[in-house]
């Protein structure tokens, strides 16, 4: 299949692009104060590196590096020729700041279209938009790459359910954008209101946070679509479009020629086995005003072996497990919350969506509460049953036991953006 945007590249071209932008990052990244004293330290110089195995010899930075030169830390280029920044939430100290310069708006807007266009959407689409705008990468990465592709673009943001419905009526938007909650909840009002054959809705793009297989099948489900496709990004990484699965659903497909993705054990950075999980640790290739060199996303997932179905020759990582800084730490256990969503997923008889809870007695011991929403098509009768096969399930997969409650559909909290699905009350 031929595309517009996404490169069809044989094993040598990729990896031959790949030094090429290896080569550019490191004379890119010497040029800041910041990087050179790192690289320094380790003895590297940017002429040393002749091959992609010698990036294991450059340092790793870490988001401390991001804030340690605020406002515009780890920058590469005169700061006349930055014309955009973007910023994290800043939910763990100050906000990161990242510069783009207009070359970099022009590379962030290309992975969108890519992502979009293998998704399945072509200029003859029209994609609505429930994404957040302002200092967020999300609004303006997603509508540029929308209209790059060349797609009517009705960018409405994130919330204002009432509104998006409306507009998905009156302007026959064949793609919408958002967070995972939100096209569930979205899906959900559509089907309540029985509004499914006044709009045409064909597929959806996710992205933000982690979606569940049957979260997806549901929102497909529910509106009739012809696919819901999960997207990756972060700011760091110029924002959204990274990476995105494909019809096969079978891990994302992240832009090799764009990032060199790394999966080390987060304890000792070495690499780990091809198939097994690690921390991903990203290098870009074209990214000019802030360069990311083996910067630690702290975001846990593997690489996939093999060649995809669909017959794109661009690597795939899993879908992202959890983070290494946001482990649960319970009765001496760490457990990620992929894993509880991966057990859940095993069960037909429950839905997508759940949420935990730890609490602290008087005694000072830990007690972990898993509240689980049955599928839609399930009755109550069962349900202790039910609850008691998945605490067993979950002790054999994480061995650790937790109490666990099935709950009506559509009980837990809906929202328009990430859902909380760990409470930590200890």
């Amino acid at each position: 299949m031929s595309y517009r945007f996404i490169p069809n590249l044989k094993d040598e071209e990729l990896r031959q692009k790949q030094l090429e932008g290896l080569r550019f990052t490191l004379r890119q990244a010497w040029k800041s104060p910041q990087y050179r004293a790192k690289m320094q330290s380790c003895g590297a110089m940017p002429e040393d590196i002749q091959s992609i195995e010698d990036l294991r010899r450059l340092p790793t930075v870490d988001a401390d590096d991001l804030r340690e030169g605020y406002p515009l830390p780890l920058l590469c280029v005169p700061p006349k020729d930055v014309v955009r920044i973007h910023a994290s939430s800043g939910t763990t100290g100050k906000r990161k700041i990242l510069a783009y310069t207009a070359q970099d708006l022009d590379v962030f807007s290309l992975q969108i279209a890519r992502c979009y266009e293998l998704a399945g959407f072509t200029p003859e689409d029209r994609m609505q938009l429930a994404v957040g705008y302002g200092l967020w990468t999300a609004g303006a990465g997603f509508q540029a790459g929308s209209e790059r592709l060349g797609m009517l673009t009705v960018p409405v943001g994130p919330g204002n359910l009432e509104m998006h419905l409306q507009l998905l009526q009156d302007m026959g938007a064949t793609g919408f954008t958002a967070t995972a909650s939100m096209a569930l909840l979205l899906a959900e009002e559509v089907e309540r209101a029985g509004l499914r054959d006044k709009i045409k809705l064909k597929r959806m793009v996710c992205g933000s946070e982690t979606r569940s297989e049957k979260m997806r099948i549901a929102i497909e489900r529910k509106l009739g679509l012809n696919g819901c496709y999960d997207i990756g990004g972060m700011t760091e990484m110029y924002g959204p479009g990274t990476a995105i699965d494909c019809d096969a659903h079978n891990g994302l497909h992240y832009w090799a020629d764009l990032f060199i993705i790394e999966i080390l054990n987060p304890d000792t950075l070495q690499p780990v086995p091809e198939g097994e999980v690690g921390e991903m640790v990203v290098t870009s290739l074209r990214k000019e005003a802030v360069p990311l060199l083996r910067y630690r996303t702290h975001d846990l997932s593997r690489l996939l072996p093999g060649r995809c179905a669909c017959g794109l020759n661009m690597p795939r990582h899993d879908r992202i497990l959890g983070r290494s800084d946001d482990m649960i730490i319970y009765r001496g256990v760490n457990i990620y919350p992929g894993q509880i969503m991966e057990v859940i997923g095993t069960f037909v008889e429950l839905g997508g969506e759940y949420q935990v809870e730890l609490t602290r007695d008087e005694r000072a011991i830990d007690h972990m509460t898993l509240t689980v929403e049955r599928a839609q098509e399930q009755t109550a009768g069962n349900d202790a049953a039910l609850a008691a096969a998945v605490a067993q399930r979950l002790h054999k997969a994480i061995m650790a036991r937790i109490d666990v409650y099935v709950t009506e559909y559509a009980s837990l909290p809906r929202t328009f953006s990430k859902s909380k699905r760990v409470v930590d009350k200890r």
